[in-house]
């Protein structure tokens, strides 16, 4: 099992992403780029630390003059400046310098962590993203997102800094618990929901091969939201126009995250969002009844949230909803669908539009 794709940053400039099922082929791949006789910092949270760091260190050991290993307590309420901070001083004890290298071993906190150390440390140096889940196989990990959060605002602070190549040992995910498979889940569909009606309709039909995590079809979803996620931002890489229709989702599904105090998973708010998100597009006539439907109930056979707890407080979800790093000059630049595969960015979303997308999340009779 083999795969690569090619994504652009500019006039002959880009980066390859690799699917594989293994580490093996990894140092052959970094040797072909260049990647050779330099310090290698491996950074990863304190559970894929105990799994994966041993393998991918003996796996570049032939590339690498020295590799270290970074290790920071795993959970987003650790992807902060203080953490980078420890980074920082952690590359610095170390003498590195602007030819070495960080290696992103993780998922989206990882990389999003490392990648912002990796923009920022001595002005810039590069970095390698080796995702080990769904989510940042298929997202966070292509595109140069990078960033941490700041008290509690999320992604607040950051940088778009390209990765130097993407790696991906697909055998990561069988170690994946059930739920953070589901995370990965909701990018998934919202690829489809975005981009690709036909798409999307495989996902519907094969969940039971997705979920049985079956070899060649999970080969296929996450390649093919590797294309769609590519082809966006290479027409728009620092998100000035279409690139923010990946935000699908994100706009509510942030301030659900941030009321949740953490304790949802991103997937599992995103997925919620992008149900509010529908019901939006389904209230302004874009999407049939049935649409609206299947799109909401298309989450659960992932085993993801379709609602929230009946105490939920809208209100309180809408002010959230004001704090995101979407709004420009006071307006939500709020993603909706003009039909199932086809998002538009749309600056008009009120406020009793986004409650009432809230509102039909909740447990309650009120709203059924």
């Amino acid at each position: 099992m083999s795969e690569h794709l090619f994504v652009k940053t500019g006039e002959n400039k880009g980066y390859f992403i690799f699917l594989e099922n293994s580490f093996s082929s990894l140092s052959a791949y970094m040797k072909e780029q260049g990647f050779c006789d330099k310090k290698m910092c491996i950074v990863t949270d304190s559970v894929v630390n105990g799994l994966y760091s041993a393998d991918l260190k003996d796996a570049i050991a032939d590339v690498s003059i020295r590799t270290d290993i970074f290790v920071f307590e795993a959970g987003e309420e650790h992807k902060n400046l203080d953490t980078v901070k420890d980074l920082y001083r952690f590359l610095t004890e170390r003498k590195y310098d602007r030819k070495d290298l960080i290696i992103a071993l993780g998922g989206g906190v990882t990389g999003d962590l490392a990648g912002f150390a990796a923009a920022t440390y001595l002005r810039g140096i590069s970095f390698i993203q080796v995702p080990t889940t769904l989510l940042s196989c298929t997202d966070s990990s292509i595109g140069g997102k990078t960033g941490v959060d700041l008290d509690d605002y999320k992604n607040m602070v950051g940088a778009f800094h390209m990765p130097s190549l993407v790696y991906m040992n697909l055998s990561t995910l069988k170690t994946l618990s059930a739920r953070q498979f589901a995370s990965g889940m909701a990018e998934v569909i919202k690829h489809g929901l975005i981009k690709d009606e036909a798409y999307y309709s495989y996902l519907v039909n094969h969940f039971s091969e997705i979920n049985d995590r079956e070899e060649d079809v999970l080969l296929y979803v996450i390649k093919r939201s590797l294309e769609i996620k590519r082809d966006v931002v290479e027409k728009d890489p620092t998100e000035q126009g279409d690139r923010a229709l990946l935000n699908f989702g994100h706009t509510i599904g942030h301030a659900i995250e941030k009321y949740s105090g953490l304790k949802l998973f991103h997937g599992e708010c995103v997925a919620l969002g992008s149900i509010a998100a529908a019901y939006i597009s389904y209230q302004r006539g874009n999407l049939s009844t049935e649409e609206f439907y299947e799109i909401r109930d298309m989450f659960l056979p992932f085993f993801l949230p379709i609602t929230l707890e009946s105490e939920a407080e809208p209100e309180e979800i809408l002010k959230l909803t004001k704090s995101d790093k979407k709004m420009q000059s006071g307006k939500i630049r709020f993603i909706l669908l003009k039909k199932v595969g086809k998002a538009v960015i749309d600056t008009t979303v009120t406020d009793e539009e986004i409650l009432n997308g809230i509102r039909q999340l909740i447990l309650s009779d009120e709203w059924d």
